[in-house]
């Protein structure tokens, strides 16, 4: 039966791929591991490409009056370094580590639904290079990464670069809520026997708070690009404040709703990461693992209670900006619980003092720093003065570089040798931690001086009589320290990949799951799906489940084969938002694209459906 159905699906297409190696293995593959290296270097690209973009900004800004580029390029790299940095980079570089390592931290041979997963993430990927091609049509996005409406309606911006930024983000935002309904059913479903819930490690934990994040922050969002597609290709009017009387605060309203629990989704990994990585250099379990958890919890709850904090200045009203003030200040409260236990952990421990607990340690002192600064904005009357100046650049980055950056890349040096059975050099990595934190401080910390002595965000030059030229000049010179030691850190990726010491299953003596296996794993994890009676299994030795079972006799399991329809899915996905892109200069043009690649999305749909999970011996 599944081999008729395999026949019927493969009609007039190229044969089903059955090899899991070579480049062809890598483009069908379904395995999560896979996928979640695949999530991993395109986001490392894009973190490249994102920093470059900062650093011909910080080189604009390190004199007054400069003449390095105008107005308009500047525009178009503010507003791509933010978009690039939170929805290219560290919401993907936070989906590897969820691809790679949740099923193995469960005791799952691989997520609920493969084929959907490898759909997230050439939706991602296409969705990415769709918004980067308006730079080859001189349309980059040049509204600021929050695309305030009505500012990017068509009577305002006349360029298609919005409609590249609107059509990317919800190809990209399509795949991200598939990924979130991935993972919760995974987390929730597929657990080894005994894993129960207050079992898991807390970095699967954050994943399920953040895949529910998700599933509930981004519907406002893609309701706010939907009206605005709308308004941009069919001249409605939901954000026509002149012609229609519409609510000039109705974006605002959607986007920061979407928007600040994003905070928490890029941020929550790192708290996973470093709550996971503190106990094994430590050599002791975690403190307060329960309130931890806990507080994750409380902290996405309250993050859909926030928003309007970033419209204190709006004029939306007494009542509303106490409420808002009210709740910003109470959400310090979980994340001072966390700080605290994090501290407490390390208190009394056997400390090694290893590259990924360095980048932890890193995380707690600057995250604390930008939460501190976000606490201040809790008071109105400084949200008020601050509001829009550099003090609030240096405040998010605290918190997205000194935080999420800083949390991701302990992971990236923690579980390196679990990825490629290979260690990363000590030496580099320290220099590597050492340059980034100095870079890092030298880079944002003046910032906070030059937004209290009135610098604006997102302006482009100024004139040397406002004496900010020194402090930036010292801010540039921080940003290129950052860039050395991002080269340190590729050079350390390139020799430590190819000749880095052999790793073994468990190098750094963790407790968790992963570390119970192969480095790296075998395709299918498990030979035999372990039973988990501790939330340290490895250190827990009535549990026993520190030697992995020999594979039994009937020989591997079976996995999902790899597939090209998810690909194939994605791109037709993304040839009909280009199809709009075109229908906007080129009515007919438009229409045939859009319905040439809505058959295509029609063929990839039937082929996804019919298509047996595993091939059959006669597909080989």
């Amino acid at each position: 039966m599944a081999a008729n159905l395999a026949n019927l699906v493969n009609i007039g297409v190229i044969k089903r791929p059955v090899s899991t190696e070579g480049i062809w293995g890598w483009i069908t593959t379904v395995d999560h591991k896979k996928i979640g290296i695949l999530y991993g270097i395109s986001a490392f690209i894009f973190f490249i490409l994102g920093g470059i973009e900062a650093l011909l900004m910080r080189v604009q800004l390190s004199s007054a009056d400069s003449t390095f580029m105008d107005a308009g390029t500047y525009n178009s790299l503010f507003t791509m370094h933010g978009t690039t940095m939170v929805f290219m980079v560290v919401m993907p570089a936070g989906a590897a580590f969820f691809n790679f390592l949740i099923p193995l931290m469960i005791g799952a041979r691989d997520v609920a639904f493969p084929r959907l997963n490898a759909f997230s993430y050439w939706l991602y990927l296409f969705g990415a290079l769709l918004m980067n091609f308006s730079f080859f049509v001189g349309a980059f996005p040049d509204m600021g990464w929050f695309g305030y409406a009505p500012l990017t309606i068509s009577e305002y911006t006349l360029s298609a670069s919005t409609d590249y930024w609107v059509l990317g983000l919800q190809i990209m935002g399509i795949g991200t809520t598939a990924a979130g309904l991935n993972f919760v059913v995974t987390i929730l479903n597929l657990r080894a026997p005994g894993m129960t819930l207050m079992r898991m490690p807390v970095f699967a934990w954050m994943t399920l708070i953040i895949s529910f994040l998700v599933i509930f922050a981004f519907p406002p969002l893609t309701i706010a690009l939907t009206l605005l597609m709308f308004d941009r290709f069919f001249d409605t009017n939901f954000f026509d404040t002149v012609g229609a009387g519409a609510d000039p605060l109705l974006w605002q309203h959607l986007f920061w709703v979407f928007g600040h629990p994003e905070v928490y989704i890029l941020i929550l990994p790192a708290m996973g990461i470093v709550s996971d990585i503190l106990p094994t250099f430590s050599r002791k379990p975690l403190f307060g693992y329960a309130t931890i958890v806990f507080a994750g919890a409380v902290i996405a709850f309250l993050g859909f209670g926030v928003w309007a904090h970033h419209m204190f200045t709006t004029g939306i009203g007494a009542w509303a900006v106490a409420a808002f003030a009210s709740a910003t200040m109470a959400i310090g409260v979980p994340t001072g619980v966390k700080i605290f236990n994090w501290l407490a952990t390390l208190w009394g421990g056997t400390i090694q003092y290893r590259t990924p607990l360095m980048f932890s340690l890193g995380f707690i002192s600057m995250f604390m720093l930008g939460g501190l600064s976000g606490v201040m904005h809790a008071a109105v009357p400084v949200d008020t003065q601050q509001q829009d100046t550099y003090f609030i650049v240096a405040h998010f980055h605290y918190v997205l570089f000194g935080g999420s950056i800083f949390g991701l890349t302990a992971g990236l040096y923690y579980w390196f040798p679990k990825m490629t059975g290979r260690m990363m050099s000590e030496k580099i990595g320290h220099l590597h931690f050492w340059l980034m934190f100095i870079g890092f401080n030298v880079t944002f910390m003046p910032m906070h001086i030059l937004g209290v002595l009135g610098m604006p965000r997102r302006i482009y030059t100024y004139t040397a009589d406002q004496n900010w030229d020194d402090l930036n000049l010292f801010v540039s010179f921080g940003a290129f320290i950052i860039a050395l030691s991002i080269l340190v850190l590729i050079y350390n990726l390139i020799v430590s990949a190819r000749s880095g010491a052999p790793s073994g299953m468990n190098p750094w003596q963790g407790a968790t799951l992963e570390w119970s296996i192969p480095s790296p794993p075998h395709h299918y994890n498990f030979a035999v799906v372990p039973t988990v009676e501790s939330l340290y299994p490895l250190w827990d030795e009535e549990a026993n489940v520190v030697e992995p079972p020999e594979l039994p006799e009937h020989g591997e399991p079976h996995m999902p084969s790899p597939s090209y329809w998810p690909l194939v899915l994605a791109f037709a996905a993304t040839g009909i938002a280009a199809g709009l892109l075109i229908y906007d200069n080129y009515f007919w043009s438009g229409i045939a694209v859009m319905v040439g690649f809505g058959c295509l999305l029609f063929r990839g749909a039937y082929g996804w459906v019919f298509e047996p999970l595993t091939a059959e011996e006669s597909e080989h």
